[in-house]
């Protein structure tokens, strides 16, 4: 039998397996396997989770297999294998099972995420399959958890080249690293998971052999020999021809690809440095367009994409990047500016830039009163003290205010509120803040409220009615998070209430 890689010998063994697996938790960070950055909180006794993207196919059966060995060695931690059905082939329902009882005989955990392909015309199904599998198995991890998978040289080899033909830069060109740090939620230091390919070094061949000699059962899947999909036609036609010639292809591959990894990183940890002080949070994150102007155009170009990838967000073409860099930093100090990609929203306001998914700008836009998802709800204040959830998952309550700080007053339990959403800019308020009256869209103006977050203020109301002249009628209690109107404070001495949003 042809020898395997170094970590694979003197013997074909599960512990030998394992390592590579303890190998690879071994390179995070911290050896404590936290992320770096401002520590995220677990959840209470919580043990790490590692969670395999397992198809069924040779690889991840291979490192099913492996894990199982590990979890035996390592209790604490909870080892999972998680199978996306995607439902694409008439054998899906028998891989999902497949999964499930060869996870049983490892003595994993067996998780089924089942997703549907919209065949959006902008994106092809091999993309988008991957992109829903993805969000599908990030949906189980936690802070400080991590996903396993099961990418080997050969498909380093293949994201390498798919690279060159899109023409990507460092980035794409160090294709995939054995540690990846992956976000699950806006960050401004860095990840809050890890993405682990512990097979990187071993190639396919070498994969091939292994599962024979442990006579491991995997799945075929028919997709894997259709040609029409990039990656399939650079497997079954291009590198074959590439290894013939050059033998070492996929190793020296290997080697530019690590090359290019050192080098991002490099400019990743001074981007990151350039960007936490341009970075504004009291609310949504923006950008201060000021402090990126001021930098040079190549490293404005940096920052933005690193600005995009800090919401979860995709980016745009290089073409497209540099086109909005002049939209927003050469309008007017009032303009503005509102530019849609695919799958992104730039907006820019007061001066700062903001990146949001196309569905919440579309949705928070422009609301009234008339939107289904704006309409008044009905609560009493007894309720508002135990909390209400909003349809958005968001929850609202009232507590006891701080002493010397602004509340509401009290009211009798059963006083009848309403929450109002998207009133009118021409309302007239009235806010704890202010010694005078004024036009709503006036007070969101200096308060900072983006146009398109407006209409998701929920706004306090007392009774059942509607005034376009609120405060003349003293109607308006508060905006949640914002302020409180003064006909609604309570007097010193008095009990006073918060109103709090989360």
């Amino acid at each position: 039998m042809p020898a395997l890689t170094p970590a694979l010998m003197p013997a074909l063994t599960l512990g030998a397996l394992a390592a590579l697996i303890d190998g690879a938790l071994g390179v995070i960070p911290r050896n404590e396997r936290e992320p770096p950055g401002p520590k995220q909180p677990k959840q209470p006794n919580r043990p790490m989770r590692i969670v395999l993207g397992y198809s069924g196919g040779l690889d991840s059966e291979l490192l099913a297999c492996a894990l199982g060995e590990f979890a035996k060695r390592h209790p604490d931690i909870q080892c999972i294998a998680a199978h996306v059905h995607h439902g694409l082939s008439p054998n899906a329902d028998a891989w999902a099972s497949h999964c499930q009882e060869r996870a049983a005989h490892y003595g994993l955990q067996f998780h089924r995420l089942k997703v549907t392909l919209s065949r959006d015309k902008g994106l092809s199904l091999e993309a988008e399959a991957r992109d829903k599998r993805y969000q599908a198995l990030l949906s189980l991890l936690g802070p400080g958890d991590v996903l396993l998978t099961a990418h080997h040289e050969d498909d380093q080899l293949e994201t390498l080249l798919l690279a060159l033909k899109r023409g990507q830069g460092p980035k794409g060109l160090a294709a995939m690293g054995m540690v990846q740090p992956l976000t699950l939620a806006n960050s401004e230091d860095a990840a809050n998971c890890w993405q682990l390919r512990p097979f990187l070094g071993l190639s396919r061949s070498d994969m091939e052999q292994t599962v024979e000699a442990l006579g491991l059962v995997h799945i075929e899947d028919e997709s894997n020999s259709d040609t029409r999909f990039d990656r399939n036609f650079l497997r079954h036609e291009i590198i074959p021809l590439l290894k013939q010639r050059w033998p070492a292809f996929a190793q020296t591959c290997a080697r530019s690809a690590a090359l290019c990894a050192s080098q991002q990183q490099l400019l990743d940890a001074e981007m990151r440095k350039r960007l936490k002080p341009m970075l504004q949070r009291d609310g949504s994150l923006r950008l201060c367009l000021t402090a990126l102007a001021a930098q040079e155009p190549l490293w404005q170009e940096q920052l933005l994409r690193g600005f995009i990838e800090l919401n979860g967000l995709p980016l745009p073409s290089q073409l497209q990047l540099q086109d909005a860099l002049k939209q927003l930093l050469g309008a007017r100090e009032d303009a503005a500016v509102h530019l849609r990609f695919q799958g992104l929203e730039l907006r820019r306001f007061q001066g700062c830039a903001y990146a949001l998914a196309p569905a919440l700008a579309s949705v928070l836009a422009d609301a009234t009163l008339d939107d289904v998802s704006s309409a008044p709800v009905a609560v009493t204040f007894s309720a508002l003290k135990q909390g209400i959830a909003l349809a958005d998952g968001r929850r609202l309550w009232l507590e006891p205010a701080n002493p010397g700080e602004p509340g509401l007053s009290d009211m009798a339990g059963e006083t009848a509120l309403q929450i109002v959403f998207g009133l009118p800019g021409s309302t007239r308020t009235r806010p704890h803040h202010r010694d005078k009256g004024r036009e709503l869209k006036k007070v969101w103006q200096e308060l900072g409220v983006p146009p398109w977050e407006r209409a998701s203020v929920p706004m306090l109301m007392l009774g059942q009615s509607v005034n376009t002249d609120i405060s003349a009628s003293g109607r308006l209690l508060a905006a949640a998070g914002l302020w409180l109107e003064k006909s609604a404070l309570a007097k010193p001495g008095d009990t006073a209430w918060r109103l709090c949003l989360a």
